[in-house]
């Protein structure tokens, strides 16, 4: 029991740590100064997601206690979970969809979703490399962790939702 104890200790930690950052996140911005461009604001929110990414890394290393024969699974674990480089960036609006007609659109729609179920399979391959490298107590904690990860945070539901991959689609 006391494994599910530190794990829900951590997790409450982890989940701490995030608000403390959203919220100072969240402040206005200074007044007088011009609002900043799209791209800049691409810019920050990326690195924003960056950075959240990295602490949700390291708490989960922290959390599991990945010891030094499991490093190489968890490396290829956290970079299945990133995002490929330039996701999100077409969103509904743009990229001429509004040009295209129903068909068009419903085609560019089903290659989408092609692209985000393989993107699924590989993540979920991934977990479940890393979770055969973890011992039963590290598997327990995995477990636990992730229903507790995605709530109150933009959760896809799939294996890499509690990683919090955002910008795709």
């Amino acid at each position: 029991m006391k494994p599910v104890f530190q794990v829900l200790t951590s997790a409450a930690a982890l989940s701490a740590a995030i608000a403390v950052s959203c919220a100072a996140f969240a402040q206005e911005p200074p007044a007088g100064g011009a609002p900043p461009s799209a791209e800049a604001m691409r810019q920050h929110w990326a690195e924003h997601r960056r950075e959240h990414a990295e602490a949700r890394a390291h708490a989960l290393h922290a959390i599991l206690n990945i010891r030094p024969d499991q490093e190489g699974a968890f490396q290829a674990l956290m970079a299945a979970m990133k995002p490929p480089e330039g996701a999100g960036a077409m969103r509904p609006g743009q990229g001429g969809m509004e040009a295209l007609t129903t068909p068009q659109r419903l085609d560019r729609m089903a290659a989408r979703m092609a692209e985000h179920q393989a993107a699924f399979a590989r993540r979920a391959d991934a977990v479940r490399h890393f979770y055969a490298a973890l011992s039963p107590e590290q598997q327990r904690a995995f477990d636990a962790l992730h229903g507790m990860m995605g709530r109150g945070h933009h959760s896809h539901g799939d294996a890499g939702g509690q990683f919090g991959h955002h910008g795709e689609g």
